[in-house]
């Protein structure tokens, strides 16, 4: 993966680009088993059937934070920039309408 973790300025730690990650690029899955609860690391991914799948992260994506201008996005469980990332730029995406209840 051409990612790192490291202390993240937005929240805690994050995820960070190794090297220049291009537009459309794959990023990685998030991988893990599946929650029927929200908590922290719960990515929450809608099926083909309308349903939607809690996924508990136990790998590195787990540490991808909020950003209203992000440089990533998750399609499904699978991660992939939407704009160039620099080399050492926290890798993001944007935790949808919910998120202001959250903070």
């Amino acid at each position: 993966m051409p990612t790192y973790i490291k202390k993240s300025r937005i929240h805690g730690r994050g995820l960070f680009a190794r090297l220049r990650i291009s537009r459309g690029r794959f990023i990685g899955t998030y991988e893990g088993p599946d929650a029927s609860r929200n908590s922290k690391y719960v990515l929450w991914v809608l099926q083909h059937d309308g349903t939607r799948r809690g996924i508990l992260g136990r790998n590195a994506l787990r540490y991808v934070n909020h950003s209203s201008q992000p440089n990533a996005e998750f399609r499904g469980a699978d991660l992939f920039a939407i704009r160039i990332i620099r080399p050492d730029e926290e890798i993001t995406i944007d935790y949808g309408p919910d998120w202001a209840d959250l903070n």
